[in-house]
């Protein structure tokens, strides 16, 4: 099921880097179910186990509508893993993760 490959992504995401909702598209198949990928993780069953705050958009920014207590939640739980955020949004360079 899409939802479950999306939760089992969140699962390999190293502490201290971030993914896009595109990079998490791109692992399903198809680079255009970023939107999809958006709706699944704002319905994510469970928060603690599924790090839905890790994810922002393709140009850094955390998501406006972060469903665990808004932005600056997701601000914040960013930050206690060590990734900076300014105005809002990470360096993708710096704290994006990319497999190898």
């Amino acid at each position: 099921m899409l939802k479950d490959k999306v939760y089992e992504y969140l699962l390999t995401i190293p502490k201290g880097k971030v993914v896009t909702y595109k990079q998490i598209a791109e692992y399903l198949g198809n680079a255009k179910l970023s939107r999809v990928v958006g709706n699944i993780l704002h319905n994510n069953p469970d928060e603690h186990k599924y790090p839905c705050y890790k994810v922002v958009n393709n140009k850094g920014k955390l998501s406006a509508n972060f469903a665990f207590g808004g932005i600056e939640k997701q601000k914040e739980k960013l930050e206690v893993e060590g990734i900076e955020v300014v105005d809002y949004c990470v360096d993708l360079e710096k704290w994006g993760y990319r497999e190898k």
